[in-house]
């Protein structure tokens, strides 16, 4: 099979984060064992008690010994996408994966699963006799909304820690156009809530949530302002340089007429490698805490980085045909999987078609990332 062949298979599973990705989970492990792969299933039930499920293979060498645990490749996917509802075409949904003019349509064909086709068709074109160190393929839930299965791998897959005991090479497959990603930005939030009382807005029975949200906004908007202009808070290697403190709000109420009983703020920021977001945390909690609200840490995700000049980028490079690295602002399953001290983000596909109303992967990223990522099995495993 090819990773078109793999692809198409993936990509017909509906696994939008909101429901259970059990059944594209067992698909991806009845594929692994045909590939040689002996398989880990790593469970757990979300918040809106939906089941959920990563699936960790491991192909050991033809001539296995206990040496051959050292090495090796570690290459991660999510298989979760993100909601289809606006989908463009109606000839053919989000989840039939169709073909037009070398392009590969289809909710999740760019983010990531033409990815995972990619190192499935990289697999199984390499020989399990060949390899002398390990191979591992790792398929994970709920990337979309908080890294919450790698979280699961990192802390409970017995197969993870062997990867990272063995010092394996890592890989997370997001799109990159194969360039070669060293570093990106992680991923915090908080939500701040104003309780107040619903009433006819003529009388004095209702209490505006907004009133005490106003001053916390001004603090927010102070500290927006100061990350902006403090070179603290930038880092020039990634575009945009900032953190970009975004702030959301909304009370929730569906008439003019009506007294707010709540008023929600939002803010979703991304730092950046040796800052420190835990002091914009507690300074929007203490705000939160003059201002009477309820305040809640939703996302704490770390950044992504790796010693730019090690071998292992240079290796990288190398492989991916490439002269110099890059970075990145948008967050990854790496967050989670910095136990592994060698890992790049390096996939085929353009992050800009990711989560758009008509995603799309172009046919030669998919032959490319299969030569890549089997040449980098060719370096690590044989």
């Amino acid at each position: 099979m090819t990773a078109l062949d793999y692809t198409r298979d993936l990509v017909s599973f509906g696994s939008v984060s909101s429901v259970s990705n059990v059944d594209i989970c067992d698909h991806l492990e009845r594929t692994l064992k045909k590939l040689e792969f002996e398989t880990e299933r790593i469970d757990y039930t979300d918040a809106a008690g939906v089941k959920k499920s990563n699936v960790i293979g491991r192909r050991m060498g033809g001539q296995a010994t206990r040496g051959t645990l050292s090495g090796g490749l570690a290459y991660f996917a999510h298989t979760d996408v993100v909601p289809a509802d606006n989908w463009f075409s109606s000839e053919h949904g989000p989840f039939s994966p169709t073909i037009k003019e070398g392009r590969l349509y289809g909710r999740g064909s760019c983010d990531m699963k033409g990815s995972l086709g990619c190192i499935l068709a990289a697999a199984a074109s390499v020989p399990r006799a060949r390899q002398r160190a390990p191979l591992y393929i790792t398929g994970t839930a709920d990337e979309e909304v908080g890294y919450v299965g790698a979280a699961e791998v990192a802390k409970r897959s017995q197969l993870f820690r062997q990867m990272v005991e063995g010092d394996a090479c890592g890989i997370v497959g997001e799109p990159t156009e194969l360039e070669v990603v060293y570093a990106h930005k992680g991923t915090w939030g908080f939500r701040a809530t104003s309780r107040g009382r619903a009433a006819h807005s003529s009388t004095r029975e209702g209490i505006n949530a907004n009133l005490a949200m106003i001053p916390f906004l001004v603090e927010m908007k102070a500290i927006h302002d100061e990350t902006e202009r403090d070179p603290a808070w930038q880092d020039n290697r990634f575009d945009p340089p900032t953190i970009s403190w975004n702030i959301g709000i909304n009370d929730h109420t569906r008439a003019v007429n009506i007294t707010p009983p709540q008023s929600v703020c939002t803010v979703y920021f991304r730092p950046m490698p040796k800052q420190k977001p835990e002091l914009l945390l507690e300074r929007a909690r203490a705000a939160a805490r003059r201002c009477g609200l309820e305040f809640e840490a939703t996302w704490t995700a770390p950044p992504l980085e790796v010693d730019v000049r090690s071998d292992f980028v240079i290796q990288m490079l190398g492989l991916a045909g490439k002269t110099t690295p890059r970075t990145v602002c948008y967050g990854t399953d790496g967050t989670q999987l910095t136990a592994l001290k060698k890992l790049a983000v390096v996939g085929p596909g353009n992050i800009a078609q990711a989560h758009t109303h008509d995603e799309w992967i172009d046919l030669t990223q998919l032959e490319r990332g299969t030569e890549f990522y089997t040449r980098c099995i060719e370096r690590w495993c044989c």
